[in-house]
């Protein structure tokens, strides 16, 4: 996947991603549509982060899904 291009679609890829590894309970409430193009980069970095941890503690995984949140479009 060439997560280089701002799209949609690339978003998509990525929150279903961070939904999956984060076994996300919730995850219905986390659809790709609630994120705007603008916010790319940052989703990028969040999408990043949590591929490349193997564990996550209930702390960084708070921390994540808020961060998500404050990320989400208005």
């Amino acid at each position: 996947m060439d997560l280089s291009q701002k799209t949609p679609e690339n978003i998509e890829y990525m929150i279903e991603g961070i939904k999956t590894k984060l076994r996300m309970a919730s995850g219905a409430a986390m659809n790709a549509s609630a994120f705007s193009v603008d916010r790319y980069e940052d989703i990028q970095d969040v999408y990043d982060l949590v591929m490349s941890k193997d564990n996550l503690s209930i702390s960084e995984v708070e921390a994540l899904v808020s961060e998500l949140g404050r990320l989400r479009k208005a």
